[in-house]
């Protein structure tokens, strides 16, 4: 592996642009371009400037040798794994609130929902500060594309139920004829989700380049 390979996989684990990269070198984007192909080779103030911000060696950007890790340092966690819990919180959140409501009609059941979310949020979040930097980009990936279709539906019914003069429920009331409204929230339903997918592809590629 060249110099250029690992500057190459180290912005990659860090999820960020070559545009970015060089906003933080301050270089054009194309001397980052150039180097990752292996066209030039960055200077020496430059590579301890890309040691700094990666939080690697000089010794590891020019050839690749890894610095001894101490016995009792610890690797942190993979931020994947908070991702996933915290997906699963949520998700647990919503099947519990729309139980609850479908068999008791009580707005409990809606706190309950929000309970579990924020929880599932919030491991989330402990997870993107205290995992390992590079596997938290992906995580963060991972975790939106899922949640989208999680966390923005017990809102969505919420107010779709308000606006309609329902009861405020966690998933959308038969309110009106031949179900023209409920049509109309599965519209605005979709349209919120699928332009975040679109937007977290579109940005994920940009990273990839």
């Amino acid at each position: 592996m060249t110099i250029s390979d690992r500057i190459r996989e180290l912005r990659r684990k860090r999820g960020i642009s070559q545009e970015e990269l060089a906003e933080q070198i301050g270089i054009s984007r194309q001397a980052v371009s150039k180097w990752e192909s292996g066209q030039s080779m960055p200077d020496l103030d430059k590579v301890i400037l890309l040691s700094e911000y990666f939080e690697v060696t000089t010794d590891y950007l020019l050839k690749g040798i890894q610095p001894t890790m101490p016995q009792a340092q610890k690797t942190p966690a993979n931020a994947s794994v908070f991702a996933i819990a915290g997906t699963t919180f949520n998700a647990i959140g919503l099947a519990t609130s729309c139980g609850v409501w479908y068999d008791e009609q009580d707005a409990m059941a809606l706190v309950i929902g929000l309970i579990f979310m924020a929880m599932g949020c919030m491991i989330f979040g402990i997870g993107m500060v205290c995992s390992a930097e590079h596997t938290r980009q992906k995580a963060k990936d991972m975790f939106w594309k899922i949640n989208i279709w999680i966390l923005s539906f017990l809102p969505l019914s919420m107010v779709y139920n308000i606006l309609t003069g329902g009861l405020p429920a966690p998933y959308p009331l038969r309110v009106g004829p031949f179900f023209l409204f409920q049509i109309f929230f599965w519209l605005i339903y979709l349209a919120i989700c699928l332009l975040t997918e679109l937007y977290l592809w579109r940005n994920s590629r940009q990273t990839d380049e």
